[in-house]
């Protein structure tokens, strides 16, 4: 008989806690959600991208495939500011759905002479509602900078980027325009 009420004693005081748990979690799950409700962001770098005539893998299990070679350019922020080196290229995927994916991989060089790995993964969703096109383009933006430098900071925050692809003008070198945006 002891035995059977230290068990049922047992059993309520894990319910009671497991209960007091979830009461607890829901709290703090509507609280998170507050915040997530409105992201604020602090603008980082725009970066003038030029690019080379894609490459084409054609039609794969996954979609067409392209490799757009990276050939240079330059970015600008109220912080940091530098060269894009012509080291990488933007894997893209054509997907059946139509959406575009876009995962590029270059190296960014500071005025001051750090290099500054960046894979940017973005997504463009284009869809026509009575005649007029609206295009969804957004990324999530991983960043790299070497430990003990100025720009160390960039390893410990989230980015979001944009991507702007302008009409070019006549014998103007092909590029796309980056925005850079950390997750306050």
């Amino acid at each position: 008989m002891k035995k059977t009420t230290t068990n049922i004693h047992l059993v309520l005081c894990l319910l009671f806690l497991g209960i007091n748990n979830l009461q607890s979690q829901n709290i703090s799950r509507s609280d998170e959600d507050a915040i997530y409700k409105n992201f604020k962001t602090e603008h980082v770098w725009d970066a003038k991208v030029t690019i080379a005539s894609p490459i084409s893998l054609g039609d794969s299990k996954y979609g067409g495939r392209n490799i757009i070679p990276i050939t240079g350019g330059t970015f600008k922020g109220p912080k940091i500011s530098g060269e894009v080196l012509p080291y990488g290229a933007d894997w893209q995927l054509a997907r059946p759905d139509g959406d575009i994916e876009f995962n590029a991989r270059y190296l960014l060089k500071t005025t001051d002479g750090f290099t500054i790995q960046v894979i940017n993964k973005a997504l463009m969703h284009s869809e026509t509602i009575d005649k007029k096109t609206d295009t969804y383009i957004k990324s999530v933006i991983d960043l790299e900078a070497p430990k003990g430098s100025p720009y160390a900071y960039l390893n410990h925050a989230i980015f979001l980027g944009t991507l702007t692809i302008p009409t070019l003008k006549t014998d103007e070198t092909p590029y796309v325009i980056i925005g850079v945006y950390k997750v306050l």
